[in-house]
């Protein structure tokens, strides 16, 4: 079983989640692999996929957001990683394999984004990737509420865990 990635917008801004295990195939081979990267003060992205492709994808874009925010002198906004991201994604065809869940806070509020392989975005207040993403999805169908309080979201992250690790 592969890696399982969420985010859900609540009443104050936005949580991101993630599992640690790395596999292939059968064979877990990293129990403890970082999936939520740092893009900006404001923004992470967590990552599904191929785990180099991941991490290069969101450091080659923690990088240009940050070359975009010295040379304008502004905070970074997160639509604007999520359309680097993209382009750089479609710009490949594919062939990166990093399906990503973009999350942060700028001056409009708090985003959340999907953007898959071949450039695709999609804005939902709850979203989810990876093999495990079909489960996951039953839990925020069932369970999520707008303006959901901190507390609450992350009580509900912790069952959505719980199911994550039931259908293993």
């Amino acid at each position: 079983m592969g890696t399982t990635i969420v985010g859900c917008l609540f009443k104050d801004g936005i949580v991101l989640g993630a599992d640690t295990r790395a596999t292939t195939g059968p064979i877990v081979a990293d129990k403890n692999c970082e999936k939520i990267h740092y893009i900006a003060d404001n923004i992470r992205c967590c990552g599904a996929g191929t785990a180099a492709d991941t991490e290069f994808s969101t450091a080659l874009i923690a990088s240009n957001i940050e070359m975009h925010a010295l040379s304008t002198g502004r905070k970074p906004k997160v639509v604007t990683a999520m359309t680097m991201l993209k382009q750089m994604l479609f710009r490949n065809q594919g062939q990166i394999g990093a399906a990503l869940v973009l999350g942060g806070v700028d001056a409009s509020g708090p985003h959340l984004f999907t953007i898959h392989p071949h450039g695709s975005t999609d804005k939902l207040p709850y979203v989810t990737m990876g093999s495990g993403s079909l489960a996951a999805m039953a839990v925020f169908e069932s369970s999520w509420k707008p303006n959901m309080s901190v507390c609450f979201v992350f009580w509900f992250l912790r069952e959505l865990a719980g199911t994550r690790a039931a259908a293993r």
